[in-house]
């Protein structure tokens, strides 16, 4: 286990979803402080979610969040490639499971939040 002062943190954070802000309360009671990406705001670039998939050894069906209503209007009876997934997630962020954990080359995603200790 790194020290935590020592540990590079970055969190792709939902502040409106439970699990997202657990996860940060989590890394706070470990006195790590992370970088934190308001993916909302600022989603992320097509290469940066490649990177963010290789890290967490998933593909990019992986990651959608089959609850959100976009998904059930737009994808939900859709057979996409890898490549249609990245552009549908690029095009609409909200279907990005969250929150995501990246320490090094390693990610998680944080369901439940306990899930991130794995990186840590």
């Amino acid at each position: 286990m790194l020290a935590a002062a020592a540990m590079q943190v970055r969190i792709y954070h939902n502040p409106r979803c439970s699990k997202s802000r657990g996860a940060c309360d989590l890394l706070a009671e470990k006195g790590i402080k992370p970088e934190v990406v308001e993916y909302l705001k600022q989603p992320p670039t097509k290469e940066e979610l490649r990177a963010l998939l290789t890290k967490l050894d998933m593909k990019p069906v992986d990651i959608v969040r089959h609850s959100e209503e976009i998904y059930r209007q737009e994808y939900a009876e859709k057979n996409l490639d890898d490549e249609a997934w990245l552009d549908a997630l690029i095009a609409h962020p909200v279907l990005i499971e969250r929150p995501i954990v990246v320490v090094g080359d390693k990610a998680v995603i944080g369901r439940p939040p306990e899930k991130i200790l794995e990186l840590l």
